[in-house]
């Protein structure tokens, strides 16, 4: 019953996706990452101060390393939310565990310490029949740009993936793995809003209405809530099941699309999710199996796109 804390944990990361699209019509992609950083900052402090937590760390660089990557990736996946149909930037998004895959394999056969293991490079093509077979649409639609993007989102969120797990493994407590990758992106949507000005300079838009304000501390609530329910649910449930529970959030997020944004997609759009879906339950059930490497995530938020 533990691990169903997950299920809440998927449907609030995929009403943050609801909100970050929503108030990505009011706002920069650099505010809404910036926001997002401000509440995760207030949450982690106040509850690492209740639970008497330290902030120290002796591995300042691996939680700069950790943060500059997750901080590119969530800022090309809020991006890609804005441009694209929520289902197809979120399932984009979730092919982490299959470049996780991806680089384990390719590892293993450099050094020549695993055999072909034919199961897991069946899932990895498979998945990228998936992708295929969603990314259609987006040639269409001119959309081709932003759907690359959530790709590279992807591929950064399993460098951060992997990154997260040396921290757990090295007995980083989850909550200030947390709240220096908030801190990062505090710093990150402020630094962001100048690089990116353009002749004018930095544009900060004025929250000035009711609903952009609740938008954006929607976004920082769900995320953090999520946060919480997914470290939880690793901590006290079942690690596989937790693991494949997470592509609950391709379903949520399809139904908040279609809800929400009207959101249609053709019978090939609709195979390619259920392609990626099937095979990132096949990659997750390989990299979160009983070794060392797996056995981070069981105290470690592993979800790299939103820890």
């Amino acid at each position: 019953m533990q691990s169903l804390w997950m299920l809440f944990a998927s449907f609030m990361f995929a009403a943050m996706g609801v909100c970050v699209k929503l108030a990505s019509e009011e706002f920069s992609t650099s505010e809404i990452v910036m926001y997002r950083g401000v509440v995760g900052v207030a949450v982690l402090f106040s509850i690492i101060k209740l639970q008497g937590g330290k902030f120290t760390t002796t591995m300042p660089g691996a939680h700069l390393w950790r943060g500059l990557v997750g901080v590119v990736s969530l800022w090309l996946w809020f991006y890609a939310i804005a441009k694209l149909p929520l289902a197809t930037a979120m399932t984009l998004n979730y092919m982490a565990p299959i470049w996780i895959a991806v680089w384990l394999f390719a590892m293993g056969w450099w050094h020549a310490k695993n055999q072909v293991k034919w199961p897991l490079l069946a899932a990895v093509g498979m998945s990228f029949v998936g992708v295929t077979l969603l990314l259609q649409p987006a040639f269409h639609a001119n959309q081709l740009t932003p759907a690359l993007i959530a790709l590279s989102s992807s591929v950064l969120s399993a460098m951060a993936y992997m990154q997260v797990r040396k921290l757990g493994l090295a007995g980083e407590p989850e909550n200030r793995v947390v709240f220096y990758f908030s801190v990062m992106n505090l710093v990150a949507g402020i630094a962001g809003n100048f690089v990116f000005a353009g002749d004018q300079g930095a544009v900060w838009h004025p929250i000035h209405t009711m609903h952009g304000g609740l938008l954006l501390l929607g976004i920082g609530i769900c995320a953090t809530s999520a946060q919480i329910a997914m470290t939880r649910a690793y901590r006290l449930g079942q690690t596989l099941v937790v693991a494949n529970l997470q592509y609950t959030g391709i379903v949520f997020s399809s139904v908040w699309g279609v809800l929400v944004f009207g959101d249609a997609f053709g019978w090939l759009s609709w195979v390619g999710i259920g392609l990626i879906l099937v095979s990132g339950v096949a990659a997750t059930f390989y990299n979160t199996r009983n070794t060392e490497r797996g056995k981070a995530i069981a105290s470690t938020d592993p979800i790299a796109s939103e820890v």
